[in-house]
Order: C-alpha cells, then sequence, then structure tokens
C-alpha cells in the first residue's frame, strides 16, 4: 500500500466507498490522518477501515476537514456534496492526486498518464505489458486494474502507468507525468460537462500539469504502422494505441527490440477485440467495453463479414459514425433497450434482427455465421440495462459461446 507523510496529522473526507474509496480510507489511516467517510449503501461502509469515523456528510457537513475524496463516479458538476465542498472553502480531489502528493517520498520513479475518449485502457495495459517483459518493474492504476493507494510502491526506477478518465483529472491538481498521452477526443460524457470544449479542456489538462521537460504525446498517428505480426493488435483502432505505446517506451529508454517483442506477445485486453474462441472457421470476438458508437467503430473496421451483436442502453440516438463500415456487416444482431431504436436506425442501411437476450444473439448469429464470418460483440451502448457492467455482458457472451 502506498502511504505517505505528507498525510498524517491532516483531516480528510472520503465520500465514496467502492474499491479506490475503500483503499484511500485505509491508506490515510495506516499515514496518521484522521479520516471521516460516508456512502449511502450501509453495506459499503461496513467495509471500510474501523479506526475511520462514519459521518454522514449531507447532515453534518465537511467543515474543517481539509479536504473531500470523492470518486470518479460521483459528478461533481451537480452533486449537493460538490457544493457543499465549495461553499466550506474544502478542495475536491481523488485518490491520484493523493497519490501525486505521495511521489517525493517514494523511490525515483516515473508516471505514465494516459488519457482520451476511447483506446485508454488497451494503450494503459499495452504499455505496461511492453515494460513488464523488458524487465522494468512497473504497475498499472488509475481508471483500471487495482486502485493506485492499494499498490505497493515500486523499486527505484519504476514506471507506474496510469489510465486517467477525464473525471480523474478533475480531481488531481498536480500529478506531473514523466510521459501525458492524449489518444483522442470525441463527445462523450456531456452530462457531467457544459459542452465539448469543457470536456476537452478536462482532457488537455494533463498536459498542464507537467514540467517543461515531460514529454506529450498528442493524437498519434498509427497509419503508418504495420500491425500484422502483433496479433492482439489488429484494427486502425489499435495501430494508434501501438503508436502511442511505442513513443512513450522510447521516451522511457527502452530499445526497439524491447519494444517490439512486447508489442508481439501483448495478450490484449479482457472485453477489447478479445478473440474468445475460433469454431468451424467462425470467429468469437467479445468487444464489450464498446461502449458508444465511437469505440465501436474501429472494431467494425477490423474484420471483413460480421456478424455484429450491439444495443444495451443506447448513449446517443445515431449510429452514422459506424455507417462507413457497415459494408463488413452481414447482419446486426440487437439486444436490450436499444433495440427498436437500432432497428430504426439500421432500417435500409442494414440487415437487422431483434433477439432481445445475449444468449439468443449468440445462437442466431452462430447459426447464420459461415466459414470466414466472425461474431462480434460490440454493443455501441452502456450495459446496465441488462447487466451489472461491461465485464459482466462480456462474461455473459464468452459463457454463451461456450455453450454452443
Amino acid at each position: 500500500m502506498i502511504l505517505s507523510d505528507s498525510w498524517k496529522g491532516k483531516s480528510y473526507a472520503v465520500y465514496g466507498l467502492a474499491r479506490s474509496g475503500l483503499a484511500t480510507v485505509e491508506a490515510l489511516i495506516k499515514s496518521g490522518a484522521k479520516v471521516a467517510c460516508w456512502d449511502a449503501k450501509e453495506e459499503a461502509r461496513g467495509k471500510a477501515s474501523p479506526f475511520a469515523t462514519r459521518v454522514d456528510f449531507e447532515a453534518e457537513g465537511l467543515e474543517g476537514h481539509d479536504a473531500l475524496i470523492v470518486s470518479p463516479g460521483v459528478p461533481i458538476n451537480n452533486h449537493w456534496i460538490a457544493d457543499m465542498a465549495r461553499a466550506a472553502g474544502v478542495p475536491i480531489i481523488g485518490d491520484v492526486e493523493l497519490f501525486a502528493l505521495a511521489r517525493g517520498k517514494l523511490p525515483a520513479h516515473s508516471v505514465v498518464g494516459i488519457t482520451g475518449t476511447n483506446g485508454k485502457s488497451t494503450t494503459t495495459a499495452l504499455i505496461h505489458h511492453i515494460l513488464k517483459e523488458a524487465g522494468v518493474p512497473t504497475s498499472m492504476g488509475g481508471n483500471i486494474g487495482i486502485p493506485i493507494l492499494a499498490q505497493e510502491p515500486l523499486p527505484q526506477g519504476g514506471v507506474y502507468v496510469l489510465e486517467l478518465s477525464s473525471f480523474q483529472i478533475d480531481l488531481t491538481q498536480s500529478l506531473d507525468c514523466e510521459v501525458a498521452i492524449l489518444l483522442n477526443i470525441t463527445p462523450d460524457h456531456l452530462d457531467r460537462y457544459d459542452d465539448f470544449e469543457a470536456y476537452s479542456a478536462s482532457k488537455q489538462r494533463l498536459f498542464a500539469m507537467q514540467s517543461e521537460d515531460g514529454v506529450a504525446i498528442i493524437e498519434p498517428d498509427g497509419s503508418g504502422l504495420d500491425t500484422s505480426n502483433w496479433p492482439s493488435l489488429q484494427g486502425p483502432h489499435n495501430a494508434q494505441n501501438a503508436a502511442a505505446a511505442v513513443m512513450a517506451c522510447a521516451a522511457l529508454g527502452l530499445e526497439q527490440a524491447e519494444i517490439e517483442a512486447g508489442l508481439k506477445s501483448y495478450p490484449g485486453l479482457a472485453h477489447r477485440m478479445e478473440r474468445v474462441a475460433e469454431r468451424g472457421g467462425v470467429l468469437f470476438v467479445n468487444d464489450s467495453k464498446a461502449t458508444n458508437p465511437t469505440a465501436t467503430a474501429p472494431a467494425l473496421a477490423a474484420y471483413p463479414r460480421i456478424r455484429w451483436i450491439a444495443g444495451g442502453q443506447a448513449k446517443t440516438d445515431s449510429l452514422n459514425d459506424l455507417a462507413p463500415h457497415f459494408g463488413n456487416v452481414a447482419r446486426a444482431y440487437l439486444i436490450g433497450e436499444a433495440a427498436p431504436l437500432f432497428a430504426k436506425l439500421l432500417e435500409g442501411r442494414l440487415d437487422a434482427v431483434q433477439c432481445g437476450t445475449m444468449d439468443e444473439a449468440v445462437k442466431q448469429a452462430a447459426a447464420d455465421a459461415k466459414d470466414g464470418d466472425t461474431v462480434l460483440l460490440s454493443p455501441a451502448c452502456a450495459s446496465f440495462d441488462q447487466f451489472d457492467n461491461f465485464e459482466h455482458r462480456g462474461d455473459v457472451f464468452k459463457a454463451a459461446v461456450e455453450g454452443l
């Protein structure tokens, strides 16, 4: 666990006790801080350190605390606790900012921060994999994997690779990344920002926090890359992810041969263009992490003949971003709340059938598929109508494939 003397003797309010919140409470307590915490769920409150005080902040207020630490899922643009903190003059931060404040006492290390609308998780995991294969001490965290404060500090020369959502950047003030990466920006999360420009500005803050000698990689061009030797990095989107990883690892001092070896051996990220099975010449691919049309577009571009499973909770009433790739789709199999909407949007453009459930969609797609086809789950939607999260959705798809 990452601890810090810089937190000792201070008073912190922690709101939200999911994984990162619980790790934050524990790290602060063990560092000698005074901690008050709360979560609307009694079960979550029960999991926090017994040495932290349970305080209903809505009733008791936030006066006297040095900072309020919230989960990135708390919408600080319109949440009562954010309004309360501002009124009390209490800074609002996240666990990544606590990590930034702890860095000075950790063994000498580097930080790579990766943001962007799409591709963050793959690029984070890819950079982490290349470093690990090259023998560099490394860990990944932020919006992926184990909460950063729950991880053991790296030895000297280590590299922390952090996936950073715009929400996490909003809660971070002093993270000086040795390498900062912005993959792309397309409209998303506009319920949390006034407009696209505000969302974009949030992403750009990652560079504003850098020192002058930091390396900034902005929307790298992967169009000239040959990804044919990298099995888990197929598709044009992965060419950009690979380009970012190559540039980042080179900036960190890795040799070209080390980078190439890591690209070739990268196993891929679960639920992101994940090869699940190949049966009778038909490939089954789990791309459940594609929760908006922009994220689905690269998957539709990656295979020549697709049986496309899509749907869930729609984030948009337009599929125009996908239209250039409809020629690759033999048929669409629609599930969840968005099935009627997507059927209407695809009418006259693409053969589509409403299946309702994942099991039915997999059965129909597999029955229709011919040698050389790809049965692709790439929903272009959120998952919460039928599943706990995109991981659960992907697991249900894999189970359905295994059950064929």
